[in-house]
């Protein structure tokens, strides 16, 4: 192998074994934390807890899911709905539960009244509504995994802590779009979670996360971001969580499951909607994921072109295969602590239709209008 540069395909070559070496890193010494991570055991509190869900005709999932959580095994919390102008029956639905059970308070919002994009403006009524200073978040189309949800997410304000980060996947079905969404799923939770305990914390899943009320209020809830569609979640985690303040819940009973989309067009207007938050994170933030996505994107096009130029193949087939098996290594530490089944052999191939979708998904973005919730 000659060790001097004198030509393209020599330089390509060094590019590959870079582009190798960082991924490698990010694999072993930041998803690894996460990956190797031990679930402590946790002090169950008793504080009371205020549950807030939005809903803007959701009638369907609401009469699934909310007796669910209103149900709960915890000593004193509240549930606050907020209908965002449901045209449905959503409103007589909540008013008939209202009568059965009496935590459960119910605002409903008219027509003109959210000037705003996304459910930012209703959940922040809901979150000004409330009586108790522990906050837990999900939608109205999650289920608790079970009837300890509330008590194992309250569990992470231990030790002082005013953010709490848990886990929201999505329910396995028949298609190969389910895959693609369950492992982009358990990965950004592979990242939010290993840069939490990193001491970099910068986003949650508004399908399961909790905070002080306090906080809120004294950063003035979502004001510095109100002109972005979404947000709630990742953006107002990203300007509050720190590493002093910030918890994860990992346990399997304080998952909340939803139902994935079913169609590709929805979660492609989805995942635009998630991507377009991105551009808001702090530097730090956006150099490290970035890192992990510019390095993965130049070795694969440096790995095809050597493929072409049939030079460093061996070499390159060896890099290649160890940085698969970091992969697949890494992966299935976190599906098993996330419980996720039937994707760690397909997860390459996933990981590289991703690849090519979210360029153009930014694209895009850049070019056309946000979207408004619902």
């Amino acid at each position: 192998m000659n060790l001097y540069l004198n030509t393209f395909d020599d330089w390509i070559f060094l590019v590959f074994c870079i582009a190798v070496g960082i991924q490698i890193i990010y694999y072993w010494l930041v998803f690894g934390r996460f990956a190797f991570y031990k679930i402590p055991s946790t002090n169950k509190i008793a504080e009371p807890v205020s549950v807030v869900i939005c809903a803007k005709n959701e009638f369907h999932q609401l009469k699934k899911n909310l007796p669910l959580i209103l149900e709960q095994d915890y000593p004193e919390f509240e549930v606050v709905v907020v209908n965002d102008a449901s045209d449905d029956e959503t409103i007589f639905f909540l008013q008939d539960l209202s009568q059965a059970y009496k935590h459960l308070k119910v605002i409903t919002l008219e027509q003109d009244l959210n000037f705003f994009k996304g459910k930012k403006f209703p959940l922040a009524i809901g979150i000004k509504s409330t009586k108790y200073e522990n906050l837990l978040l999900t939608d109205a189309d999650c289920e608790p995994a079970s009837d300890q949800w509330i008590s194992e997410m309250a569990a992470g304000f231990g030790n002082k802590f005013e953010v709490v980060l848990g886990y929201g996947p999505y329910h396995e079905a028949d298609g190969f779009l389910n895959k693609i969404i369950r492992y982009e799923t358990v990965f950004t939770a592979l990242q939010y979670f290993s840069l939490a305990l990193w001491g970099k914390p910068y986003m949650g899943v508004g399908r399961n996360l909790a905070y002080k009320k306090r906080l809120f209020m004294e950063q003035k809830g979502f004001i510095s971001h109100y002109k972005v569609a979404s947000g709630d979640d990742d953006l107002f985690i990203n300007k509050v969580a720190k590493k002093s303040n910030t918890s994860i819940v990992l346990s399997p009973g304080s998952f909340m499951k939803s139902a994935a989309k079913a169609r590709f067009s929805d979660w492609w207007l989805q995942k635009r909607r998630h991507l377009s938050t991105g551009k808001y994170y702090k530097f730090i933030h956006k150099f490290i994921l970035g890192g992990y996505s510019m390095s993965y994107l130049l070795l694969l096009i440096s790995f095809a072109l050597i493929l072409i130029w049939q030079k460093f193949i061996l070499f390159t087939l060896i890099l290649f295969g160890i940085r698969l098996l970091s992969q697949i290594i890494l992966l299935k530490f976190t599906y098993d602590k996330l419980e996720e089944k039937k994707l760690l052999l397909i997860s390459p191939f996933i990981e590289l239709i991703i690849t090519l979708i979210y360029p153009l998904m930014v694209g895009l973005n850049m070019v056309t209008k946000e979207s408004r919730w619902k």
